[in-house]
């Protein structure tokens, strides 16, 4: 053997051979691989200060599980952050707005608790803390929709200007009332029907006391016009049809119960227009309606 190759052998005992084809080092500082290379040691084991293969598959597994629990973590912070702003109470206003948005887009049948959860984005078990049952969710909207109802009416009221003659006034103001009922029909059909829908809180949900304007009746109770009187727009009517008799255009003895005639008139009137065949009539039209049918109940009730 000659000496080049007994210094070869030798190299490849100590480990220190380099050898000249792949996986020789090509460049000054760069690290050699394989049995080549300076770690190798000839028996597989790991030189001195670095680790085995199976103990940096430990310590990767170690690292991988280490960001998990923290990316777990991070997403269990995130989530508790998110779900911060629904703690006291707030989570029951969240899931009767989320309910408001789904009476808007298909009316009192499309109120579902548990659809409200999810658009939340809760459980609904987290839910039913707040709403014992459907119906005091649907309940929640339905008093909403009142308010709304009764909001539109002032509006129509305070929109348009006064006029110096009270009689006149008198007139306008149930055409101005009437028109916003009208109008809020149409702009809001979902609010609308959820207004008038039968939806009885349960025991858990205790109703306003009685005389709190804008809350409505459950349908367990009498309707009688002093209890209807619990409907802000329905006091709204109640109260112009009393400056009527103030006025001395409708006589006191006609005034009795005179809200539920002109209730149902222009009531049935949006239910032609939003569901009957009275629905293909233009804005014109259904003015020029409107006007006709106030007339005709002033008319009716004057007489």
């Amino acid at each position: 053997m000659s000496d080049m190759e007994a210094r070869t052998e030798t190299e490849k005992k100590q480990g220190t051979w380099h050898g000249d084809g792949p996986g020789a080092s090509d460049a000054a500082g760069s690290a050699p691989h394989g049995p080549g290379s300076a770690a190798w040691h000839g028996t597989g084991a790991p030189a001195s200060g670095q680790a085995s293969a199976s103990e940096q598959t430990s310590a990767s597994e170690q690292a991988l599980a280490s960001e998990q629990a923290f990316a777990s973590g991070s997403e269990a912070d995130g989530s508790r952050k998110s779900r911060s702003r629904y703690h006291h109470g707030d989570l029951a206003n969240a899931l009767t707005q989320a309910a408001i948005t789904l009476a808007r887009e298909g009316g009192p049948s499309a109120v579902v608790l548990r659809e409200a959860a999810r658009r939340v984005g809760v459980s609904p078990a987290a839910a039913y803390r707040h709403f014992a049952t459907h119906n005091d969710l649907l309940y929640e909207v339905k008093l909403y929709a009142q308010r709304a109802l009764a909001e539109a009416m002032e509006d129509g009221l305070e929109r348009a200007p006064a006029i110096a003659d009270p009689a006149d006034e008198a007139l306008r103001r149930m055409i101005a009332i009437g028109r916003r009922y009208l109008d809020f029909a149409l702009d809001e059909p979902g609010l609308f029907r959820t207004a008038f829908c039968r939806a009885e809180p349960s025991a858990a949900n205790a109703e306003p006391e009685a005389g709190e304007a804008g809350e409505g009746p459950d349908h367990s109770r009498p309707h009688t016009v002093e209890y209807l009187l619990r409907y802000r727009a329905f006091k709204i009517l109640s109260d112009t049809l009393d400056t009527l008799v103030d006025l001395g255009l409708l006589a006191p003895h006609r005034r009795a119960n005179a809200e539920v005639p002109t209730w149902a008139a222009v009531h049935g009137l949006a239910m032609l227009l939003l569901d009957g065949p009275l629905g293909l009539e233009s804005p014109e039209a259904r003015e020029a309606v409107l006007i006709q049918t106030v007339d005709t109940m002033i008319n009716g009730l004057v007489r």
